[in-house]
């Protein structure tokens, strides 16, 4: 027999007003399924961009949001992982995270300890995958590296930054606002560039005296990408893992032989498979959290119904992270 929840149900393309809170059914949880009573769920700018039609991976109607935390409720057929009571995170590419109670495969949950707050911990889970992803497997990173993490001041951008100090790397941050700036310097950048106000190559070879940086981790794509590329060292990595000033043009991948220098696009899911991977890294991050060595703060809480004017404050570049509390 089926239950009776909340969710936020986006049925057309559009603006924040376009995310309702209705009344929905949830069925019991099948073979291999949890049923979740969600504490809290994580608005991302993947959310917005899903929302306003420019991702159509939603089929419509449906439920936004990739992650959430909370207790499991029931467990179905052949679960044995987890049982009545416990607290589990998720990230599911088949959305539905923005609901009181969700069905989810059990392959998706991972245990988080005691210690961690609930919004906290949603909010930085899919952050701090990517960024321990980005600074351990597609560059790793070492003590003695030069790291340049554009955005800094941004959700990535901070964690990249703090990891990459953490690893002992020396971290050149760069930042739009004098607000974000600070951001960076926080999360451990040894110096910061305000990247709309100066040739960010040119103050990078400033500062290492002409080397450049062993990696450039850069989330903002076309605005900051040349510099990125003029910036690193002979055989530097510049690692492309968003783009939210607008997509990189076409370039002559011949420019990389100067330097032999390499470019990557990385996605965050082929490094959290195969199930054992996700358990490791989330292991490690929840641990990195509860030993307070990460800048984890919450931009904002928004109850459920609010979902619209969560996703208003993100596009307006408000200080997040922010999370809906279900």
């Amino acid at each position: 027999m089926s239950l009776t929840s909340e969710a936020i149900v986006l049925r057309k393309p559009g603006g924040p007003e376009a995310l309702v809170l209705e009344t929905i059914h949830v069925d019991p949880p099948g073979p291999g399924q949890l049923l979740i009573r969600q504490s809290a769920a994580s608005v991302n700018f993947h959310d917005i961009y899903v929302r306003s039609g420019a991702y159509q991976t939603l089929p419509l109607p449906g439920i936004p949001g990739l992650e959430g935390i909370g207790q499991v409720e029931a467990v179905g057929e052949g679960v044995t992982e987890f049982a009545i009571g416990d607290r589990v995170a998720y990230i599911a590419r088949n959305y539905g995270g923005y609901a009181r109670l969700r069905v989810l495969d059990a392959v998706l949950a991972v245990p988080v300890p005691d210690g961690i707050d609930d919004g906290v911990a949603t909010a930085w889970f899919l952050k701090g995958l990517t960024a321990q992803a980005l600074v351990d497997d597609v560059e790793p990173v070492r003590a003695g590296s030069v790291v340049l993490a554009q955005a800094a001041g941004g959700g990535v951008g901070q964690l990249v930054a703090r990891m990459a100090k953490l690893r002992g790397a020396t971290v050149i941050g760069t930042a739009g606002s004098p607000e974000k700036a600070a951001i960076a310097r926080a999360a451990g950048c040894d110096h910061v560039i305000a990247y709309r106000e100066a040739d960010v190559a040119a103050a990078v070879m400033d500062l290492t005296h002409g080397r450049g940086v062993d990696v450039a981790f850069d989330a903002v794509g076309k605005d900051t990408f040349e510099g990125s590329l003029a910036a690193l060292a002979l055989k530097g990595h510049l690692v492309h893992y968003g783009q939210a000033s607008g997509s990189i043009p076409l370039f002559d991948l011949s420019r990389l032989g100067a330097k032999s220098a390499k470019v990557s696009r990385p996605f965050l899911w082929p490094y959290i498979q195969p199930r054992e991977k996700l358990l490791s890294a989330s292991t490690s991050l929840f641990a990195t959290m509860a030993a307070g060595d990460l800048p984890l703060t919450l931009g904002g809480r928004f109850a459920l119904s609010e979902a619209g004017a969560a996703h208003a404050a993100l596009e307006e570049r408000a200080a997040g992270p922010f999370v809906l509390d279900c």
